[in-house]
């Protein structure tokens, strides 16, 4: 039997995801060189490795430069990249890396863009990870640790996210011995602040909530939410795991502003029901943005 064919990916999607990714990791580079390295900031990972290597390679090696070893740390974890999650995020790595590191030669001659420690902290922390971000949700990366951290975490108890903290706190007391302990603390401030950003940019603006509701009022809650809130619902079937009776779940999605009133409606019509809300990382659909209040 002959393997299905899928459609490619038209023409018009692969021009937008790249352009994202360039505009993103030149967006990354302009951080590192205007605000990052004028105040001996780095980050973590590959790029931080990266930035403390270039500061103590010796005048005489200047091939090794930023863009160089960014790209040549990273070039290990394109191929383990390849092997775990495909072609497509390969190519995407590579062509957000070596753009990072044709943008930071660009940048590199310009003059900083503050010398003030506090303004750096924080705007090169937005900067990158607007720009990190951008890779990010259009397929790409820009540092090998988290791919690092995929392959390792099937041979040992961390989860990783928590891989990756473990090798920046090494990165990060190593900058301190090379370049002081106070930018070593205002990078790691801007390394938070970058995560934060970068988590905003791959999730969304808008935080959403998924409800699930257990009730024996059904048909009046989730007209209630349709006529209330202008959210639809979906209807699944499930059974007690003590009872073993067939119960039916309201399932919902509303966003953050939304979980009051949702949670005020159920309480109004069944004080009984069982609710669960969680957060959702996004949301598709035409109609989800149109809702009543």
């Amino acid at each position: 039997m002959a393997p299905k064919q899928h459609k490619k990916e038209p023409l018009g999607h692969v021009l937008y995801r790249v352009s994202m990714i360039a505009i993103g990791a030149s967006l990354a580079a302009f951080a590192i060189e205007r605000l990052l390295v004028p105040n001996k900031m780095i980050d973590g990972g590959i790029i931080g490795i990266s930035l403390i290597l270039d500061y103590l390679t010796p005048d005489e090696w200047r091939l090794l430069n930023f863009a160089t070893l960014v790209i040549l740390l990273n070039a290990p974890f394109m191929y383990f990249g390849y092997k775990q999650i495909g072609k497509t995020f390969m190519l995407s790595t590579i062509l957000g890396v070596v753009i990072l590191g044709v943008a930071e030669r660009a940048f590199h001659h310009l003059s900083p863009l503050t010398t003030e420690p506090i303004l750096a902290t924080v705007f090169g922390g937005l900067s990158l990870g607007l720009g990190v971000g951008l890779v990010i949700r259009h397929g790409g990366s820009l540092d090998g640790t988290e791919i690092l951290g995929i392959l390792m975490t099937k041979r040992i108890p961390f989860s990783v996210g928590e891989f990756v903290m473990f090798v920046n706190v090494f990165i990060f007391g190593w900058a301190a011995f090379v370049f002081g302990l106070e930018p070593a603390m205002y990078s790691v401030m801007m390394y938070y602040i970058a995560s934060k950003t970068i988590d905003a940019v791959i999730e969304g603006l808008d935080e959403t909530r998924a409800a699930f509701i257990v009730t024996d009022h059904y048909e009046e809650i989730s007209d209630a939410i349709l006529h209330r809130l202008g959210r639809g619902t979906t209807k699944l079937l499930g059974k007690g795991g003590y009872t073993d009776e067939q119960k039916e779940i309201i399932y919902a999605v509303v966003t953050r502003l939304e979980v009051t009133k949702l949670k005020s409606i159920v309480n109004e019509i069944d004080p009984d029901a069982f609710i669960t809300i969680m957060p959702t990382h996004e949301v598709r659909g035409a109609r989800f943005k149109s809702a009543i209040h």
